[in-house]
């Protein structure tokens, strides 16, 4: 036996469990050293959902966050989260932007690197692992670890050992949803350390409850790292906090040797932000230890919370819940883990939403079915896979090898933008993210969202659910702008109940946000909005008005999101205008709960009106194109 090391994750998965990732590098940067001096074993502060958020929400370059923490901690050792051949993504990129990936990532600051595969493919894990050792790094390799009737210990030690002989420094054994029970963890580690000897570094969440009960009986086991969090961003959704899990390994022979009282410290700092920042609490709840049931990790429920908020269609919460584990089964039982729990997460919300099951299927849940995440862990539904894909017979191969390399063309299609290599891995990351990040930092205009401000608010689910007045705010909201818009006024500034709100003349937008899109936390008390209404698109001009008759169609959005023409920025649009189009075929993608849905026509016939710009956000039901039959 000997001391449990313990890594830190309150600067990545813990506020990505619980506040949507919304943490910023201003935020970080005054308590690094603090962190830096408490002796951690690592600090994960990069990968995961934290590249996406930067870029897309907080109008933030996540290299230079790498680069400034690293400017700061000088001990500790930086970790980050890798999706293996999806790097931060959420879908397979090409061997060669992988690479350089990784590269970049260890020559900006990481030190360790966490590299799991969401289907336990191990042949997804390859090239980022064999990448990770060529740039310096510290290579851990993850086993994913869920509960279904293929994934037995034995599927565990095979995925283990295979890993273990591809040159892994440590295995991680990610248990994101936390479902492992202290005695299977107990088991598990101690099989892994009979068999391998190599280091083990378990990761759960506190989500059911058993988390601080499965590290006792892992640290009986032999485990030699664990995962916590500063305990404001602790329980719930996220990690154990680092107080209580070091207060029981002291005074045994696992204990860490941190100290409480600079734990606390840093506490309080976080405590001061989550405050300031009016963000939640972890709280277990009988709603989420329902997990024991339906699997959801956290951290998707979350997730699934903001996305129905979207929808406009929280009250179906529960309804997806029970959907989640019928897709999961359907598809082969693939682990609730990024990008899986997005690709069933989503389906589900969508089978619900539309009232028919499958009716509308997103373009990754195609290519899940096609082969292109990877080896299911068991086979999909027959019926389902046709109805999904047809006849069509899915990849055998590793799906990276049916890529084309990327860098050179993210090279090209991003010169007049990109900046540094740097850059341009982010144009073959999130072409069309990125280059609306690159566009306004070239004017010196960065849109980003605003923090919440105010008093510290109840648990948000809660309050959502309650407001009924929400629906009126946004309806109000509408209604002004629709009277302005006929008037000569200019601009009118409005304050009530804590809420205000400045409108001028043009296609209207809250904080950001088009009204007719807008998040109804957005414009709810206490929350306080104040943002000009106007478009960030010069261009943009207010949308015609559908010309319907009995001779035409018109495609709507089936959900929130937000309208793309084509596949990237410099592809060609699906459809133009007095194209004849046929039935099944793309029209458009509306990007939306973190996927890119690809939007079909259901008849033939003559696009005769396009009625939204390439980028804009749109709503449910919101006309998109007329087709003359």
């Amino acid at each position: 036996m000997k001391p449990v090391k313990i890594t830190d994750t309150t600067l990545r998965d813990a506020h990505q469990s619980l506040w949507a990732t919304r943490m910023r590098t201003e935020d970080m940067l005054p308590i690094l050293t603090e962190l830096d001096e408490v002796g951690f074993f690592s600090l994960e502060v990069w990968g995961g959902a934290t590249f996406d958020v930067c870029l897309r929400f907080l109008g933030e370059d996540p290299w230079e966050r790498l680069r400034q923490i690293k400017s700061r901690v000088k001990k500790t050792p930086l970790q980050m989260l890798l999706r293996a051949q999806s790097l931060v993504g959420y879908q397979h990129y090409p061997d060669d932007v992988v690479r350089e990936f990784v590269s970049l990532s260890v020559k900006n600051g990481i030190d360790i690197i966490r590299i799991f595969d969401s289907l336990n493919d191990v042949r997804n894990m390859v090239v980022p692992m064999d990448a990770a050792k060529k740039a310096g790094a510290h290579v851990q390799a993850s086993v994913v670890y869920t509960i279904s009737p293929v994934h037995t210990t034995k599927h565990y030690l095979e995925t283990a050992t295979a890993l273990a002989e591809l040159g892994a420094d440590s295995l991680c054994i990610k248990d994101m949803a936390g479902l492992l029970t202290p005695i299977k963890a107990y088991e598990l580690i101690s099989l892994l350390k009979k068999e391998l000897g190599i280091m083990i570094h378990l990761h759960s969440h506190y989500i059911g409850g058993m988390a601080v009960g499965t590290y006792l009986k892992a640290a009986e086991a032999g485990v030699d790292i664990v995962d916590t969090a500063s305990v404001p961003l602790a329980f719930g959704a996220s990690q154990p906090p680092v107080e209580t899990v070091v207060r029981a390994f002291q005074d045994t022979e696992f204990d860490s040797g941190l100290s409480l009282r600079k734990l606390f410290h840093v506490a309080k700092y976080f405590e001061a932000l989550r405050k300031s920042r009016s963000f939640e609490r972890g709280i277990t709840r009988i709603s989420d230890m329902r997990v024991f049931e339906h699997q959801v990790p956290g951290g998707m429920i979350s997730n699934l919370v903001s996305q129905l908020e979207e929808q406009g269609a929280l009250e179906r919460i529960h309804d997806v819940l029970e959907e989640i584990p019928k897709v999961r089964a359907e598809l082969g039982y693939p682990p609730l883990v990024t990008p899986t729990s997005q690709i069933v997460g989503t389906q589900a919300v969508l089978n619900v939403l539309s009232g028919a099951r499958y009716k509308l299927i997103p373009g990754e849940v195609k290519g899940y079915v096609r082969g292109l995440y990877g080896r299911p862990p068991a086979p999909i539904n027959p019926e389902i896979q046709k109805k999904i894909i047809g006849d069509e017979e899915p990849l055998l191969v590793r799906p990276a090898d049916k890529l084309e390399p990327g860098m050179v063309k993210a090279k090209l299609d991003s010169l007049e933008l990109a900046q540094s290599e740097e850059d341009v891995v982010s144009y073959a990351l999130f072409p069309q993210i990125a280059k609306k990040f690159f566009e306004e930092r070239k004017i010196g205009v960065i849109s980003r969202e605003e923090p919440k401000v105010g008093k510290e608010t109840k648990d948000t689910r809660t309050s959502l659910l309650s407001k009924e007045d929400s629906k009126l705010n946004l309806q109000e909201i509408k209604e002004l702008i629709q009277i302005i818009d006929e008037t000569e006024i200019s601009e009118l500034n409005l304050e009530s109940d804590g809420v205000k709100i400045a409108i001028r003349k043009g296609p209207s937008v809250v904080a950001g946000v088009p009204v007719t899109a807008v998040p109804r936390q957005e414009v709810s008390s206490p929350v306080v909005v104040d943002a000009p209404v106007q478009s960030l698109r010069p261009e943009a001009v207010k949308a015609p008005e559908p010309v319907i008759n009995a001779n035409t169609e018109t495609i709507t959005s089936p959900m929130v999101g937000t309208f793309y023409s084509s596949a990237s920025p410099e592809a060609a649009p699906y459809v133009k205008l007095g194209q004849t189009i046929e039935a099944g075929q793309i029209v458009c993608i509306v990007e939306a709960m973190k996927l890119m849905n690809e939007i079909e026509s259901e008849v033939n016939g003559k696009v005769v009106q396009i009625l939204v710009e390439n980028g804009q956000p749109v709503e449910y039901g919101q006309p998109l194109f007329v087709i003359e039959k």
